[in-house]
């Protein structure tokens, strides 16, 4: 009997820590980032791994009618006990899938499918699968036979015919991706207004692109030629009575000294307003909404001009920079403030440093922007007519006195709005380019 107790009792010790190892294996975390929807030759793929305890094996293979093809694995060494002392940290595994890794890949749909095998004790396999398309005949695109004369800070249109399998197309500018639009009554050309923005150097090629899924991208030319623009540096001098309306009427509830908290709404609060204010080109209309030229305020009086450079004095010292993209127009107090142009209000409500602020889009990813408004008379979502009036002028938000900030973007891009109060230059640029197809 005793011999019986001490085997059940030796048993036990070794089956207790088995046990809690057992226990305390997991299973992996794993998701596509982002999920693929189609792969051409070589298209990247990344999966988000989480597992404490780390991988013995992952494995990624491409399955298309019943043939697979295995197109990753790495493999760990094995770590059945001391796995419990390890905290493996969440990771990405990137790996390329295509026609390159599996050659006989042909287009149609096809599978990748995921394994992750953790490194503990039941070493449990984990998995996750993707339907995607395979895509192998790759996009191209042409662009327009016109001669595009493009004012650094200004504005261009052109117009492009994607073909092949393509889901994106528009105008590369630097750093900047700009959509194109269905062009009306043509069922391959696009339309693509761009900017070029105030600070883009002008040696910058603008390129036209269209691309897929399965991350191939075809890019064409088209003939045109920049305009450097010289933009102007100003002074302004700020006194702590001009701190003291502009800050508390922004930031009532902050805390501190004037010029800290007017420092941080000129310039946190400027980018992020600006943000908000880009974010709008997602509300455009897929047409044109207007048929004149842009209207300037009548009889205004130009206090700031696009892109002047501002360096702000107090007290003698410079104590910050900021770029103004936009017009400062006067007139008298609580003038009436006009709708530019036809379209249609996407914002109208307060925001940040341009107080009382009124967006209206004008299609293909063109809006006019109204800002330190005293009073507001539309709402988001109502239709305006060029020349009605949506409110009055005024000082709130970042401003000194009475004006109104009128101010143009395309594809979320600050523009020089010259251009749009210009009708040669719509003619030219925009309208006689329809007539010419």
């Amino acid at each position: 009997m005793g011999k019986i107790i001490a085997l059940l009792m030796l048993v036990a010790l070794i089956a207790t820590p088995v046990g809690t190892l057992f226990f305390l294996s997991s299973h992996t975390k794993l998701a596509f980032a982002p999920q693929p929807t189609a792969i051409g030759a070589n298209t990247p793929v990344t999966v988000h791994i989480s597992n404490p305890h780390g991988l013995r094996r992952f494995t990624a293979v491409l399955e298309q009618d019943g043939a697979r093809t295995t197109i990753t694995e790495t493999r760990n060494p094995a770590d059945r006990l001391k796995f419990w002392l390890a905290q493996f940290p969440e990771q990405d595994i990137r790996f390329n899938a295509g026609s390159k890794q599996a050659p006989n890949l042909k287009e149609g749909k096809a599978r990748i499918i995921v394994e992750a095998q953790s490194n503990d004790l039941r070493a449990i396999t984990d998995t996750i699968s993707s339907d995607v398309d395979v895509v192998l005949r790759p996009p191209s695109v042409t662009a327009d036979g016109f001669q595009h004369y493009i004012n650094q800070g200004g504005s261009e249109m052109v117009l492009l015919t994607p073909s092949g399998y393509w889901t994106e197309a528009g105008v590369r500018v630097g750093k900047d991706m700009d959509r194109s639009f269905p062009v009306a009554g043509s069922a391959t050309q696009r339309l693509a207004l761009f900017a070029y923005p105030w600070d883009l150097p002008t040696d910058t090629v603008p390129v036209v692109y269209a691309k897929n899924p399965a991350s191939t991208e075809a890019t064409a030319r088209f003939w045109f030629k920049v305009f450097p623009k010289k933009f102007r540096m100003r002074d302004l001098t700020i006194d702590d009575k001009f701190l003291d309306k502009v800050v508390n009427q922004i930031d009532p509830s902050g805390s501190g000294d004037l010029l800290t908290r007017f420092l941080k709404i000129n310039g946190e609060m400027r980018r992020a307003n600006n943000k908000t204010l880009a974010d709008l080109r997602l509300k455009t209309a897929e047409k044109f909404l207007w048929t004149e030229p842009f209207l300037q305020l009548a009889n205004s009086k130009v206090e700031s001009e696009f892109a002047d450079v501002r360096s702000y004095i107090y007290k003698g010292k410079k104590v910050d920079q900021q770029v103004h993209l936009g017009f400062d127009l006067a007139v008298t107090a609580h003038t009436p403030v006009v709708a530019a142009n036809d379209g249609k209000v996407v914002w109208a409500a307060p925001l940040g440093i341009y107080g009382n602020c009124i967006v209206v889009d004008h299609g293909y990813g063109l809006q006019s922007i109204y800002g330190h408004l005293s009073a507001i008379a539309v709402h988001e979502g109502d239709m305006v007519k060029r020349g009605q009036e949506m409110g009055k002028s005024g000082s709130t938000g970042l401003a000194g006195g009475d004006h109104l900030h009128y101010s143009m973007q395309v594809e979320g891009v600050e523009v020089n709005p010259v251009e749009w109060w210009d009708e040669h230059w719509i003619k030219d640029h925009v309208q006689n380019r329809f007539k010419q197809q």
